[in-house]
């Protein structure tokens, strides 16, 4: 039995973007402070995190950021540490604001979590994934894919019979997932997508993946938002 201890798990959650789909709610708050039945979104997520014991939160932001800090603050009243991670003006994209963050979020696998969805998915399955990469340094990425909702038919990614997750299929990524430092290696900061960086890592068979059937939903959009709130019960 290995004495090796796995150490502390952290967390990303992405809320850079600008949210324009969601005007005029976004002209005067971050996306990921829009409430859902009265919470900001990305309370939710804290909540679970803290809940299975992450308490090391980073958070990237660009627009709208200094009311992102003001209203999380440092995290002290969920009992975790908050660090943020400012990005220019019209944001970094998703891999780009990622490695920016890696200072912060040190050398073992690390949880992002969108900061724009909401879902009743377990996060102690992204914890124990992460746990499981900290051993297997073949796998450089776990995804939770979901099928693909109406706005997206045409779906991001496939699984196949062996869990891995493979270029191209009809199931949507849910914007949940594990992911090794690794998979960012000499790659400087920069304005960068994060799937062409997972299509790389697919060839080689690197990412693993779950479907995740239960309650998921993009509120991207005003239309979206008001349809999570009526399948929460308070709209």
């Amino acid at each position: 039995m290995s004495d090796k201890v796995t150490p502390p798990i952290k967390a990303m959650i992405l809320a850079a973007g600008r949210g324009n789909r969601l005007r005029p709610l976004t002209d005067t708050l971050p996306k990921p402070l829009v409430p859902v039945c009265g919470k900001p979104l990305i309370e939710y997520h804290i909540e679970k995190l803290a809940a299975i014991g992450i308490t090391d939160i980073v958070i990237n932001h660009a627009w709208l950021g200094q009311t992102l800090e003001q209203q999380l603050g440092n995290g002290e009243r969920w009992g975790v540490n908050i660090h943020y991670s400012p990005e220019p003006e019209g944001g970094l994209e998703t891999a780009g604001g990622i490695i920016q963050a890696l200072p912060l979020l040190g050398e073992s696998p690390f949880l992002v979590i969108n900061g724009d969805v909401y879902c009743d998915f377990q996060f102690e399955h992204l914890l124990s994934q992460a746990k499981k990469m900290c051993e297997d340094n073949t796998c450089l990425a776990h995804l939770v894919l979901v099928p693909s909702p109406e706005h997206n038919q045409i779906g991001d990614f496939g699984l196949n019979e062996q869990q891995q997750v493979i270029k191209s299929g009809h199931e949507t990524f849910a914007g949940l997932s594990v992911l090794s430092p690794a998979l960012f290696k000499h790659r400087a900061v920069a304005f960068l997508k994060l799937a062409p960086i997972l299509r790389e890592a697919m060839q080689q068979k690197q990412v693993s993946g779950c479907l995740f059937t239960g309650y998921w939903s993009d509120v991207g959009t005003v239309e979206r938002l008001a349809e999570t709130q009526k399948q929460l019960g308070c709209n």
